[in-house]
């Protein structure tokens, strides 16, 4: 198995989250060639996750193949390959498969495949996956990582903020409420707000990421609002406890979103380190034992300049081999 080939092939498929259908026929295919069991798990109409198995596996390889909009079409020049998804996720992939294929080899059958839809809107293909079996105790997820072994992710918290006051002429404020003035109270507030930190997973942090309100200067606005994300590092139910009081009486507060933060033990001999963005992670707990691995940097992924070194891609599938067999390892022990 060739990974870069592989790799080629994957990026040249359209696989935008929610039209992934043509790339998962295709991966099952190569999967079904390899002589691998493979399940077809329906998420949602015309998409599927796809978990495939020699033995009962005691480790799961894990990536998604969906990407974001706009599709990038492949090329390459020597070093690198070029794409949507080529180091998000889909030369991990491929890396994944080709490091299955080396322990097969070498007389390990104990090692599955799970490449789910859905990682960039919602985690939905991850979420369903939890239905799958015989699932293992190791699980190694696929994202990039520039090959150096994540034992933490940050989670995430995203709050909205909706602001409801009174029109009036700008001339007369005495007469209007102006949701904007409640709004950039409860703004300032929450900024005053203490966020833990982690030893190992660094500080919260806050983005205010988008603010709108109002319909022109000379108008006592009736409406405002706020989208704010905070990257979590513990337990979340103080910080919505604050958030909620540091709130004006004329604005309502939402969670519409929350992804857990992940901790895993460090392994032996491996440098690690720890990521601030989201995955499919937090989401695949019923798996065991999680890490996080991959080539390719995430400075690169969903930028018009998305690529993967082919030097990186292969070292990626040496780091799979070397992961995997620490890890099942321990089970023999």
């Amino acid at each position: 198995m060739d990974p870069i080939a592989l790799t080629r092939e994957l990026i040249g498929i359209p696989s935008p989250t929610g039209a992934e259908g043509a790339v998962v026929d295709f991966m099952a295919s190569v999967l079904g060639r390899e002589g691998f069991h493979v399940v077809r798990q329906p998420v949602s109409p015309g998409r599927e996750n796809l978990y495939a198995t020699i033995e009962p596996p005691v480790l799961v390889f894990s990536t998604h193949l969906d990407v974001v909009p706009p599709h990038l079409n492949v090329h390459e020049d020597e070093d690198s390959l070029h794409g949507r998804g080529a180091c998000d996720a889909k030369g991990l992939a491929a890396a994944m498969l080709a490091a299955a294929l080396t322990l097969r080899a070498r007389g390990e059958h104990r090692v599955g495949l799970l490449f789910v839809v859905g990682e960039e809107n919602g985690s939905d293909g991850a979420r369903a996956a939890a239905d799958l079996a015989p699932r293992g105790r190791f699980l190694i997820n696929g994202e990039p990582t520039e090959n150096r072994l994540s034992i933490g992710q940050k989670g995430a918290l995203r709050v909205s903020l909706a602001a409801r006051g009174r029109a009036a002429h700008s001339g007369y404020p005495g007469e209007g409420s102006s949701a904007i003035d409640a709004l950039l109270d409860t703004l300032e507030r929450i900024r005053a707000i203490p966020i833990p930190s982690d030893a190992v997973l660094g500080a919260s942090t806050l983005n205010i990421g988008r603010i709108t309100g109002g319909v022109a200067p000379n108008v006592i606005p009736a409406d405002a609002s706020a989208e704010l994300l905070f990257r979590t590092v513990a337990d979340t139910r103080a910080l919505r406890r604050a958030i909620e009081a540091a709130a004006d009486p004329r604005v309502s507060v939402e969670f519409p979103l929350e992804i857990p933060s992940v901790l895993s033990s460090p392994v032996p001999g491996w440098e690690t380190t720890v990521v601030s963005y989201a995955s499919d992670l937090p989401f695949l707990a019923p798996w065991g034992e999680r890490y996080q691995l991959g080539p390719g940097t995430i400075r690169l992924a969903h930028t018009a300049e998305e690529r993967i070194g082919k030097r990186e891609l292969l070292e990626g599938v040496d780091r799979y081999v070397a992961l995997a067999t620490t890890l099942l390892s321990r089970e023999a022990a």
